[in-house]
């Protein structure tokens, strides 16, 4: 190929071409002999020009195409014709690729050294540049370079070592390197390494009959990939066991466990779960990633309306706040995000968890064991009794667990604590559902965060969308009037794995007790209640945060939708939407 040069160095030319000024050029030089970072990096970093300006003028200046990544359905296969080492190391990216020639993305396409080294790994193509975001490659890389292939390769010698032989040696109870050897372990390398470049919570691993599925959950959605090799799944099982300290003996009843493990540079717990199905024991690894710290309460998402009156809440010198919604919602990292706020010298805070998530200095954390009799109402019988100011126990589980938090939270303690309900405004009757005293519930009680996890429209692909007539009538009921806001939704990219979805975001509901829904909890009236509390000053349902999130471009109009039917609030708008589609039918 014809290799593209600069008429100049790319410093002069953008002087030349008054892109930049001479004052600018010569600080940048002076940043880049201390920083050691390129030219252009550099001028970007101080401000001095923005990378679409950069990017454009290289185009412009070396006659080449100038490609979105986001914008192109790119061929994993032809991605790998370039190995990922030197994709990364060089900054480029094989967009399109026959026998014949070759597409090639870049970010620094005048780097000489780079393009002839790309050129001669893919030769004897024909390499064409084209020029790329450095921001658009390195996403491109984690989701293109994925260790599919490189599963099912250990996928299959594990498969031939297994019909070899039945015993397997597993070793050590790791994945370090010492362990290269064993292929089940760099099997499960490769899985939790998949894992974590796409940023899965969790990973299924299930035996079928013909196949064994491993599952990943991104963004609150499985991505499947199946293995023929059915036969390894006992093994993948077994190591499992062994790293999480199980026993690996007893394969007719569910085991729990838990292991830390490092992958990339991401320290990670991981929490297994196995359980005894059809066609052997099925296995679910929650992953957390501990090296990416605990969220503050300024980072989870709340709107500062809401943060603004969480804070206070949390302030108080006693009370309980609850934490409520489904599993995968988000509530463990609301509370630690409250306890790394209250987390001070003059505070003394124990938390009662069944697991410890997270490990925080200065609290003093326990781990129930209900295999020694150390449930959470025993435990937190002897918290009480340990001078605390705060308290937190990791979820109300049932009669004496809500009346020993509650009667502490009455006795000059704050309590904090998770719960399992829709919404707020059945939090509170739940605790009474549970055996609670009404009168206790109604003294101690001071407020309910309700939440959920709606995903984020990726950015890159984004674009306008427009209600149809049915889901009109219902974000109208929501809204309680006309609704012609201009959403939007996401086209499929490179960036979301062609899901339109890249991320989430939570979406709050607080509610604070006042003394008409504390009188109508003495009197267990579950109507005048929830009548109460929909009156509350400042409450605001979570399908109508959501859809100020939708308003804002946020999230997307389905996953309003999916939520407002989830916590049941478009009940009535059911009839609506029904009504609606009637009418398209009887025209």
């Amino acid at each position: 190929m014809k290799r593209p040069r600069l008429k100049m160095r790319l410093g002069d030319l953008l002087v030349h071409e008054q892109v930049i000024s001479e004052q600018q050029l010569e600080s940048a030089l002076k940043e880049q002999q201390v920083s050691g970072r390129k030219l252009g990096a550099t001028l970007i970093d101080l401000d001095y020009i923005t990378e679409e300006q950069l990017l454009d003028f290289l185009a412009q200046q070396l006659k080449l195409e100038r490609v979105s990544v986001a914008d192109r359905k790119i061929n994993p296969k032809d991605v790998e014709r370039l190995p990922e080492v030197q994709a990364r190391r060089y900054r480029a990216l094989v967009i399109e690729a026959d026998d014949e020639t070759a597409l090639v993305g870049m970010s620094d396409p005048a780097d000489l050294a780079a393009v002839d080294a790309v050129t001669q790994h893919l030769a004897p193509r024909e390499v064409n540049l084209a020029v790329v975001s450095e921001g658009e490659l390195l996403s491109a890389f984690d989701s293109l370079y994925r260790r599919t292939k490189e599963i099912e390769t250990f996928a299959s010698q594990l498969q031939t070592e297994y019909e070899e032989t039945e015993d397997f040696t597993l070793g050590a109870d790791s994945l370090d390197d010492d362990d290269d050897d064993a292929t089940v372990a760099k099997l499960l390398k490769s899985i939790f390494e998949d894992a974590v470049q796409v940023r899965a919570s969790d990973i299924h691993i299930e035996p079928d009959q013909n196949m064994l599925r491993i599952r990943q959950r991104v963004d609150g959605v499985l991505q499947e990939n199946i293995l023929d090799e059915t036969n390894i799944a006992n093994a993948l099982v077994l190591r499992l066991k062994l790293m999480a300290g199980l026993d690996i003996s007893e394969r007719r009843l569910p085991q729990d466990g838990r292991f830390n493990i490092k992958v990339k540079k991401h320290s990670i717990d991981v929490r297994v779960s196995t359980m005894p199905v059809q066609y052997g024991e099925a296995c679910v690894m929650r992953l957390l990633d501990q090296s990416s710290g605990i969220l503050s309460l300024d980072q989870v998402g709340m709107p500062p309306d809401i943060l603004k009156r969480v804070r206070h809440l949390i302030h108080r010198p006693h009370g309980m706040l609850l934490v409520t919604g489904p599993t995968g919602s988000g509530k463990t990292t609301t509370l630690y995000g409250a306890l790394s706020e209250l987390n001070t010298e003059e505070k003394k805070v124990i938390t009662v968890e069944d697991p410890v998530e997270y490990r925080l200095p200065r609290i003093s954390q326990v781990q129930v064991s209900n295999k020694i009799g150390l449930d959470f109402a025993r435990v937190l019988r002897t918290t009480l009794r340990q001078d605390p100011d705060i308290i937190m126990v990791g979820e109300m589980r049932d009669h004496e667990t809500v009346e020993i938090g509650l009667r502490g939270a009455i006795t000059g303690h704050m309590v904090l604590s998770t719960l399992h309900t829709n919404d707020a405004i059945t939090s509170a009757m739940r605790l009474i559902d549970m055996g609670a005293p009404s009168y206790l519930v109604a003294a101690a009680l001071r407020g309910v965060i309700a939440q959920r996890l709606v995903r984020r429209v990726c950015e890159r692909c984004a674009q306008d969308d427009a209600p149809d007539e049915a889901q009109r009538a219902i974000l109208e009921h929501l809204e309680k009037g006309s609704c012609d806001s201009t959403f939007k939704k996401g086209a499929g990219c490179q960036n979301c794995n062609h899901t339109g979805y890249r991320g989430r975001i939570g979406v709050f509901e607080l509610l604070e007790m006042n003394g008409a829904m504390m009188d109508a909890l003495r009197q267990q009236d579950t109507q005048r209640f929830a009548e109460a509390a929909k009156k509350a000053k400042g409450y605001r349902s979570m399908a109508n945060v959501a859809l100020d999130f939708a308003k804002q471009g946020i999230t997307s109009i389905n996953e309003v939708l999916f939520l407002a039917e989830s916590v049941e609030e478009n009940v009535a708008a059911t009839n609506i939407s029904e009504l609606a589609q009637g009418d398209e039918d009887t025209d």
